[in-house]
């Protein structure tokens, strides 16, 4: 069977799958109700393809087993930002890989955890059929794979309470790239075991969350219209001016600052 034809075939099973059993969640992409298109699916099963392909031939040259994984659902140009949303991709022993993610219920104020496959990953409603990554540091290769592949660890510092807009440095809400972020600390360094401790080691190492500009209409509209987003856990002088500190959809500014802070390599792009 051709390339082309693998693709196809592959894409006819998850359109058949995702008319069934695609979940309402989402994270780095528009939650309007927008049924798949083949072509969407056949685009995103390609990209999965070409991206497990590209993932192996990593693990055969350096050993990786984790990468960090990003993909662009929204159009996000106005912030400067280039990817909403990233996950943890490790490879089994079985071989294929799998992501660990974090997706918000639509229309909700809760999110939870995922384990996908990269056509699932990528079967979703794309803003530009990209994927990028970046290859862990060797020594952070074992403990995030093991983190990643326990149950207990991997979920240790999930928080329900589900908000966009999530201020970096507090607890009260938890959004996907935070949830990563936080993981990531707590494989680096065995003596975190809370959020907190997560964040200070984050603080620690120099992470530098992007700053949003938010006007007070759109801060208003926002949290009318969205159970997904609140603004109570920024400090006061952000959330009362014109500046809202946030992690949100700062795939950019975790890719950033892993490089900088030499904890991976430097990011890896893949585009149809």
């Amino acid at each position: 069977m051709t390339h082309t034809l693998i693709v196809r075939w592959l894409a006819g099973l998850a359109a058949a799958w995702a008319m069934l059993v695609l979940p309402a969640a989402h994270a780095g992409r528009s939650c309007e109700a927008k049924p798949l298109t083949a072509r969407s699916i056949e685009q995103g099963m390609q990209l999965a393809l070409r991206t497990s392909q590209a993932l192996d031939a990593e693990h055969a040259r350096t050993g990786a087993r984790v990468v960090v994984l990003a993909r662009a659902g929204q159009d996000l140009s106005k912030y400067r930002l280039r990817y909403s949303h990233l996950g943890w991709a490790y490879k089994t022993a079985e071989g294929p890989w799998r992501v660990l993610h974090k997706l918000n219920a639509c229309g909700s104020s809760e999110g939870s955890l995922y384990r996908q496959g990269l056509g699932e990953f990528f079967l979703d409603d794309l803003w530009r059929f990209e994927a990028a990554w970046m290859v862990p540091a060797p020594a952070l290769q074992a403990p995030l794979h093991a983190v990643l592949t326990d149950p207990s660890r991997s979920t240790a510092l999930h928080t329900r309470a589900y908000n966009m807009l999530s201020y970096p440095w507090a607890t009260r809400y938890q959004q996907s790239n935070q949830w990563a972020l936080e993981t990531l600390a707590s494989a680096a360094e065995p003596g975190v075991g809370s959020r907190e401790q997560a964040q200070a080691w984050l603080r620690f190492k120099g992470y530098q969350p992007t700053t949003l500009q938010l006007g007070a209409l759109t801060r208003l509209g926002a949290r009318v219209s969205s159970a997904h987003i609140a603004f109570d856990d920024h400090l006061n002088e952000k959330r009362f001016s014109d500046r809202i500190e946030t992690v949100t959809v700062t795939v950019d500014s975790a890719f950033a600052w892993l490089e900088r802070a030499g904890l991976a390599g430097p990011p890896q792009r893949l585009a149809l």
